[in-house]
């Protein structure tokens, strides 16, 4: 028996709970979303793992161990037997809550070093592929929440103005820009209302696509008068908290 006693760490938070991340390991469609087109994925022990990169180059493997939401571990190796043989070596994923979403921590064991060196920088470009497309998934469009955010900040209306910011923002939300140096929902409530009072009809609208990586949301914006005319333009950026929600907001007026 191959003896894999050289093992390759890697470590990284991914914004979302262990249980949206799991189904990445599990669901042929999530799996392939991540690896490729035409990978694909049996989620039970002794189930084939098969990996087809972009470039064409194929691996493949067994289900080891499954442990839903938190571990699973399966044989790798390449279709054409170099660097790696099938069953040649061994991946290791164990998912844990924290606070920031889930600590994804990948070990890898290989029988020799310097083919395990080979897979560093893959395994760097890989899990950055899948916090990416996990990101997405979980946080969903955008875009949308980005129009609701500047909705919100003209419905004059109490009620229903602090209604749609306790679903949009994280109880904690910390806001800040040229006028705005706020925490907390409450407080923003009673912001919102002042900037009604100071400058009344002043509107917020989405300027182009509301860019997204990993739980960072871009957009840019025009602030408009009660005549539709611009009164400034700028740009926000938006951190998002694993279940969606606006954790914190930072504006800069062009």
């Amino acid at each position: 028996m191959t003896v894999l006693a050289h093992r390759l760490d890697r470590t990284l938070v991914i914004g979302a709970p262990p249980e949206a991340v799991f189904k990445y390991f599990t669901d042929p469609v999530r799996w392939a979303a991540w690896w490729g087109a035409g990978s694909t994925i049996d989620a039970r022990p002794g189930g084939r793992v098969f990996v087809r990169y972009p470039q064409g180059t194929e691996a493949v493997g067994e289900v080891v161990e499954l442990a839903p939401p938190s571990r699973i571990v399966f044989t790798y190796g390449y279709v054409s037997g170099k660097p790696v043989p099938p069953g040649g070596s061994r991946v290791t994923i164990h998912l844990e809550p924290v606070a920031g979403g889930t600590r994804l921590r990948l070990q890898h064991d290989f029988a020799d070093p310097s083919v395990r060196d080979e897979h560093v920088q893959g395994w760097r470009y890989q899990l950055s592929l899948f916090a990416n497309v996990v990101a997405d998934d979980v946080q969903g469009d955008v875009g949308a929440l980005v129009d609701a955010w500047f909705t919100m900040w003209s419905d004059a209306d109490d009620a229903s103005r602090a209604s749609r910011l306790a679903a949009l923002a994280a109880p904690g939300i910390r806001m800040r820009d040229r006028f705005s140096a706020v925490e907390g929902v409450d407080e923003l409530t009673r912001h919102i209302a002042a900037a009604q009072r100071f400058m009344p009809g002043l509107r917020l609208r989405r300027d182009g696509d509301a860019r997204h990586c990993q739980g960072v949301v871009l957009a840019g914006w025009t602030a408009v008068g009660p005549d539709d005319q611009p009164r400034g333009r700028g740009t926000n950026v938006f951190t998002l908290s694993p279940d969606g929600r606006v954790e914190s907001v930072t504006g800069f007026w062009l």
